[in-house]
């Protein structure tokens, strides 16, 4: 909704008494502000003012930075204040995706409390701005701001990188292919000419750089005579031949998407996918981790997610594929398999931790395992049909059992998030942990180990066995998949709802636009009812 004319339509049909604007991309009309109580959320100090807070913020090198709640008026950033919050900016340049889903956003859902906390207090009057801070003005950044040479300083190049993670990324060359890059980590590389790729693992490609060299993760293309419309991609395949012929190097530990270690009677899986995105390549790598550790002689399976636990399916490799709907298709069954080898795993309790957010089949991932423990202040969006898809995952299993049939409808047509600690009181969440993201990783050590003790994961395991085989007396697990899937080849391969254009609207950026003859194939848009299979 970008029309001013019908956001206040919208606004007048709620008639709310307060309304929230967290990290806006455009100004509140007028007809809006002035009617209603409006709060901005604005990424920034007090005195910052700017739509590319967090971005100049990274190239900059601020070293303390804020999040600020101000009432909307006419003064662009510049209304009264409702709080703020401050925080030290990492010592490590950071993405500004991380940056946005970390601190900010930590400090973002603590000031939206605080500012419906003072809303209902008829009392509370907004602080004017205070005249003595320094107000800054910072200009939309654009390309020629986050511009860089290969043979610049690697910390140069880097800070210029992250600042544009995850969008809109930096215009450069690789190749001799016009890209935008992402994802970028240090990396060591033997000397040789600025710009040029040293080797590649897995989806990235090693570029020296003037006096070191640097791991570029993903990458997008430049189509000069249609910008817009290419989609991020791992870093080879988005240089395709170009990367052909580099040679395939080890990356550093710190580097790899998934990790296996023990503590104990505890095993523990790492896994950090590029914004949570999981490719069938990836989903097949997860597996084989998943059933290596499930063959060890621990008590306690961790599933451990990275910055996003999981989103699902990865729409980028899907869309670039010369045949989507059959990448697609690919992409379902490899996280499916996962998942289905997650939830018959009955020699070990496995317990998913989210330090961070999930949506769509991640969710359904992580509610495959015995036990749940997400950090407070985590959001998880349980449902598929705003990309135009019925789901998989076995989400008509599990998220059931544990919500109940009635709740399970409602997340998966409601479309909306919910917080970790909403999710604890319905059952999707086991164990709510403290916001503190740097003490998460103890938390679930602690709760896994908790588990492991005293003959306690004999005694779950016992009773999983046996809920397990009454469940696949009375309906096999094998046919909730046939479900989804006989449902999901309609949204795939038919596009009835419109999977295609929306996939394509949500990885361009660009506004989804009209529905037509060649952009959904079926003339009814209705998704079927979702009712979990009994």
């Amino acid at each position: 909704m970008h029309d001013p004319q019908e956001i206040a339509a919208a606004a007048a049909a709620t008639d709310p008494e307060l309304i929230i604007c967290p990290f806006l991309r455009r100004r509140v009309p007028d007809l809006v502000w002035r009617r209603y109580r409006t709060i901005i959320i604005h990424p920034g100090p007090e005195g910052d003012r700017g739509p590319s807070a967090l971005d100049w913020a990274i190239m900059d090198a601020e070293p303390t930075w804020g999040v600020t709640a101000l009432q909307a008026t006419g003064d662009l950033d510049g209304g009264p204040i409702w709080g703020t919050r401050v925080f030290r900016m990492p010592s490590d340049p950071p993405r500004k995706s991380t940056l946005y889903n970390t601190e900010v956003s930590d400090a973002a859902m603590s000031l939206i409390g605080e500012v419906v906390t003072k809303a209902e207090d008829p009392g509370f009057t907004p602080r004017r701005q205070d005249r003595r801070v320094h107000v800054v003005v910072r200009p939309l950044v654009r390309q020629a701001d986050r511009s860089f040479s290969w043979g610049d300083p690697t910390g140069h190049v880097l800070r210029r990188i992250r600042a544009a993670d995850g969008r809109p990324g930096v215009h450069t060359e690789l190749a001799g292919v016009p890209i935008a890059v992402f994802d970028a980590h240090p990396g060591d590389a033997a000397p040789g000419e600025p710009g040029t790729i040293a080797g590649r693992r897995q989806g990235a490609v090693l570029v020296r750089t003037g006096d070191g060299a640097l791991w570029i993760g993903h990458a997008r293309r430049l189509a000069l005579e249609a910008p817009g419309t290419t989609v991020k991609l791992p870093a080879v395949l988005a240089l395709g031949d170009g990367a052909g012929e580099v040679p395939r190097i080890a990356g550093p530990p710190h580097l790899r998407e998934i990790g296996y270690r023990r503590v104990g009677r505890v095993g523990w899986v790492d896994f950090a996918f590029h914004n949570g995105a999981m490719s069938t390549s990836q989903c097949r790598r997860l597996a084989a981790a998943v059933r290596y550790a499930a063959a060890q002689d621990t008590a306690v399976l961790v599933l451990a997610g990275g910055e996003v636990f999981s989103n699902g399916l990865h729409l980028g490799v899907i869309d670039a594929h010369p045949d989507p709907a059959a990448e697609a298709w690919r992409n379902i069954t490899a996280i499916d398999d996962l998942c289905r080898q997650i939830i018959a795993c009955t020699g070990q309790l496995v317990v998913s931790a989210l330090v961070g957010d999930a949506g769509a089949g991640g969710v359904m991932l992580a509610l495959g395992a015995d036990k749940v423990i997400a950090r407070d202040g985590v959001l998880l969006n349980p449902h598929y049909r705003k990309m135009g898809l019925y789901g998989s995952e076995y989400w008509t299993y599990v998220l059931p059992r544990r919500a109940g049939e009635a709740e399970a409808d409602r997340l998966t047509t409601d479309c909306g998030p919910i917080t970790a600690a909403e999710a604890a009181e319905i059952g999707l969440v086991d164990r709510l942990a403290a916001p503190d993201r740097t003490a998460f990783p103890a938390a679930v050590l602690d709760y896994a180990t908790e588990l492991a003790a005293d003959g306690r994961a004999d005694a779950l395991l016992r009773r999983k066995r046996e809920t397990r085989e009454a469940d696949e007396h009375r309906r096999p697990l094998e046919t909730y998949r046939i479900r989804e899937l006989a449902e999901m080849s309609h949204d795939i391969f038919d596009d009835r709802h419109g999977f295609a254009r929306t996939r394509r609207a949500f990885l361009t950026g660009r506004p989804l636009g009209p529905a037509t003859p060649e952009t959904l194939r079926l003339p009814d848009p209705r998704l079927p009812e979702l009712t979990p299979v009994n």
